[in-house]
């Protein structure tokens, strides 16, 4: 699994990065987690608003902060 955090490298998109990191270990997952952060790479995904998050190529959220619980349901 290959996850993506989009953002400009904001607080908002540093915590998001965080929360993800914490919904993978509370989850018991490994994955590569990537923070991309110049914005053609973002713009590639289609995203106006960020932080984003993208699971495998696909963006499942963005706009705001996600908790890790909003998280972990997205990993399942």
């Amino acid at each position: 699994m290959k996850i993506e955090v989009l953002g400009t490298g904001c607080a908002k998109c540093k915590r998001f990065y965080e929360n993800t990191k914490i919904a993978l270990e509370e989850n018991g997952k490994s994955a590569e987690v990537v923070k991309v952060e110049d914005i053609p790479s973002i713009m590639k995904y289609g995203v106006m608003c960020t932080p984003a998050l993208v699971i495998d190529g696909q963006v499942k959220f963005s706009g705001k902060v996600a908790s890790v619980g909003e998280i972990k349901g997205m990993l399942s």
